[in-house]
């Protein structure tokens, strides 16, 4: 009898540590701070770059001047698939190089398209983010841009309905 209350006294003793510097029960700095308060965090809020509104500038100059270009030669392909005639013909063929000229008409919108996302995904790359000033820009050029190619884009579509294919 006297052996089995010494193996739980044993066992007991066994848990019980030496002293030694026990952690504080104060209070620490984090549980101080009300998690329902929103984080503020510092903003970027310099201005946009010189060179990047250059950049930004040139390639939508690039789609307005390719929109002057791509507007002729569509205008040129959309009166020849007017007047063309039953697939195959003289002036099918005729209306379908049209059509292609205005397809090639429309690449330097596309570049600038392009390159605008690839300035974006090159300052998120490198910077590892883009300030909220350089975004809105970007945003902006690549807004005007893609107005372009959508009026484009549907312009070819319009033709190509015409001409059946």
């Amino acid at each position: 009898m006297r052996r089995t209350a010494l193996i739980p006294m044993m066992v007991l003793t066994a848990c019980a540590a030496p002293g030694g510097p026990y952690p504080s029960l104060q209070p620490r700095a984090a549980e101080a701070i009300d998690p329902r308060t929103p984080v503020v965090r510092p903003m970027n809020d310099r201005p946009v770059t010189a060179g990047l509104m250059a950049r930004l500038s040139a390639l939508v100059d690039q789609a307005r001047n390719g929109n002057s270009a791509f507007d002729s030669a569509a205008s040129a392909a959309e009166r020849l698939a007017a007047g063309a005639g039953a697939p195959q013909s003289e002036s099918w063929i005729a209306a379908q190089e049209a059509l292609t000229a205005a397809i090639a008409a429309r690449q330097a919108t596309a570049q600038a398209l392009g390159d605008i996302d690839e300035i974006a995904a090159t300052s998120l790359q490198n910077q590892r983010g883009i300030a909220p000033n350089d975004l809105a820009a970007i945003q902006g050029a690549a807004g005007e841009v893609a107005v372009l190619d959508s009026r484009q884009a549907a312009r070819i579509d319009a033709i190509q309905n015409r001409l059946g294919l």
